[in-house]
């Protein structure tokens, strides 16, 4: 007896210091890593979560200073139809913009865990080029908040890998679950998300908690330990979890489907109860809110709600999103259209989507592998509606977000299955590796570092290969901050860019309209400049970056009209001429000609 009691304290301090130096050498590569590779953000959704979880921490609420035209456009129309049920002084300004501006293009979750960071955490907004670290050299070189970002992002990620670790020790042995977890830790796409300031790590913190859950439920479903109670707090926590994720993503919301399924097909007896409970427990997270976007804007899911119709030829680009007064109309036939073709663009960048294709190899190999397991073959079945539905939901709501960043972005939905991904993957090459006989144990051992090793080499190469930190042209945050600082808290600057100039200038910006000018032929067309200046709040300044005018000379400036923004700065650039009714006619020096900044009077002096 005390022999197997000193066996067994063995086996533990060996998987103890298994574990440490496991943590010690993570800890070495995203030290390594954030030294390296980090960039200040470069990404909408990004600056755009960030910001609104700052003017929460302020105590703001869930206010916006990037102000959409379609946003304007939605909340004034549901105004007008209802005008009653708006608190006094809205009737004057129906877009509400001249207060705080209600966000209704995210879900809340992401803010408000940033918020909950910028209460405790040392934050400095103040972009400086002389601290030490964040400058280099008397340059600006990064900007500590987005660096904070980060690291959150990687604690989350840390999170992701110890949960896949354990359920894979779980469901499958030590030895699965170790090569997943130093898989994990070796995809340069996971490392690349945690440091873009997106909120794709938390996404997969929520969906590995919802593999546990019905993983746990399947299991007492089968072979019942805890009672019917634990069974239906399970089916509730799976129902809240996904509506957590809603909260988070709307897409993942999705998600509800096949966890219906899973239940309603391995849930026991009161399969169809625990499917009301988990049903439920979605609704109790996801309704309020819904709630609160109809009452704002007519469309319970805001601006997300026309994704659908984003991208298609009717809609291209971010048109949608920067009119003030669009035709939504939703056409099957371009819908259809914009399905097939995102298919055939998903198809292409699977491997790469699913970790690279080592990974993605074997996991595709994997499915035709026979488990004896029923867990790991019910999990599978989850896995694969899973991955199907994700699919198709990712093709249809793709928008102008995806080409604009097109690898990391937060309309990737199949990236947040990798986990699982890369654990059944891991499982089929110690299935074939089982099938070579080593002539020693140390042999084996370096054949599954091997297989680590190669699976990780984008890594590698990433981190030996260093970048500028600057997400430059068009975002550097010192340039903004400046720029931004000439103008007052309440007054409204317009820019290509504004989700930049609120987070990193703090000021609220309206996004670029449709056109710069009204049309000279009389037309009534409401896109364009003067529609905001004129009939909503003066607009004081124009920022203009490298994203306008570094755009095609011929189709996005000659071909584009007389009334586009791509005319508009060929007068102001090349014939240093102003439109003569345009009211912001002052020019600061050093903007041209990568920039353009116009205000109403000499701010900088």
């Amino acid at each position: 007896m005390p022999r197997l009691q000193e066996f067994i304290n063995k086996i533990q301090e060996a998987s103890s210091g298994r574990f440490i130096a496991a943590l010690l050498a993570a800890g070495l590569v995203a030290a390594t890593y954030d030294l390296r590779e980090y960039k200040n953000f470069s990404t909408v959704e990004a600056m755009d979560a960030a910001q609104l979880g700052r003017r929460i921490a302020q105590g703001d609420g869930y206010t916006t200073l990037f102000v959409r035209p379609l946003s304007m456009y939605l909340i004034q129309k549901k105004q007008r139809e209802n005008p009653s049920n708006h608190p006094p002084g809205v009737a004057a300004d129906p877009a509400r913009i001249r207060g705080a501006h209600p966000d209704i293009a995210n879900p809340p979750a992401y803010p408000v865990l940033l918020a909950a960071f910028m209460k405790v955490l040392p934050f400095n907004f103040t972009a400086s080029h002389t601290a030490q670290f964040w400058s280099s050299g008397g340059r600006f070189w990064r900007y500590q908040p987005d660096f904070l970002i980060a690291i959150i992002n990687q604690v989350l990620f840390a999170a992701v890998v110890i949960l896949a670790f354990l359920w894979a020790r779980r469901l499958f042995d030590p030895g699965v679950a170790w090569l997943s977890a130093l898989l994990l830790l070796g995809t340069e796409e996971l490392w690349r998300f945690s440091i873009s300031g997106l909120s794709t790590m938390l996404v997969m913190v929520i969906f590995m908690a919802l593999v546990w859950c019905l993983t746990i439920l399947e299991g007492e479903a089968r072979e019942p330990r805890r009672g019917q109670s634990a069974l239906l707090a399970l089916a509730v926590a799976a129902g809240v979890l996904t509506g957590l994720g809603g909260l988070t993503r709307y897409a993942f919301g999705w998600l509800l489907i096949p966890s219906l399924l899973f239940i309603g097909f391995f849930g026991g007896p009161r399969r169809a109860v625990l499917c009301v409970l988990a049903l439920a427990g979605f609704a109790v997270c996801m309704a309020p809110w819904m709630v609160r976007n109809y009452a704002l804007s007519g469309a319970a899911f805001g601006t997300a709600t026309y994704h659908v119709i984003e991208g298609t030829g009717f809609y291209p680009g971010f048109r949608l999103e920067r009119s003030l007064s669009p035709q939504i109309e939703f056409f099957t036939s371009s819908i259809w259209v914009k399905f097939f073709g995102n298919s055939r663009l998903l198809l292409d960048n699977f491997f790469a989507m699913l970790g690279g294709g080592l990974t993605a190899a074997f996991f595709l190999v994997g499915l035709l592998v026979s488990f004896r397991s029923t867990a790991i073959r019910r999990m599978r079945y989850f896995l694969l509606v899973s991955l199907l539905l994700l699919m198709a939901v990712q093709v249809l709501g793709r928008t102008a977000l995806s080409e604009d960043s097109p690898e990391i972005n937060s309309e990737n939905l199949v990236v947040l299955l990798l986990p699982l991904v890369i654990i059944y993957g891991a499982s089929l090459f110690f299935t074939l590796l089982d099938q070579i006989v080593f002539p020693s144990l140390g042999l084996r051992s370096l054949a599954v570092g091997f297989f680590g090793i190669v699976a990780s080499l984008p890594l590698v190469f990433a981190i030996f290969t260093h970048t500028s930190p600057l997400a430059y042209p068009p975002y550097h945050p010192l340039l903004i901050q400046q720029t931004a600082a000439w103008m007052q808290p309440d007054e409204l600057m317009m820019s290509d860019i504004p989700w930049a100039v609120a987070w990193y200038g703090n000021r609220q910006c309206a996004w670029l309209t449709l056109n710069a000018a009204p049309d000279p032929s009389g037309g009534a067309s409401k896109e364009n400049f003067f529609s905001i200046n004129d009939n909503y709040k003066p607009v004081h300044a124009l920022y203009l970056t490298q994203k306008t005018t570094d755009n095609r000379f011929v189709t996005d400036w000659i071909l584009s009209g007389d009334t586009s923004w791509g005319n508009f700065v060929v007068n102001t650039i090349i014939r240093k001429e102003l439109p003569p009714e345009f009211p912001l006619r002052q020019m600061p020096t050093g903007y041209l000609p990568e920039q353009l900044f116009l205000s109403d009077w000499k701010r900088w002096r």
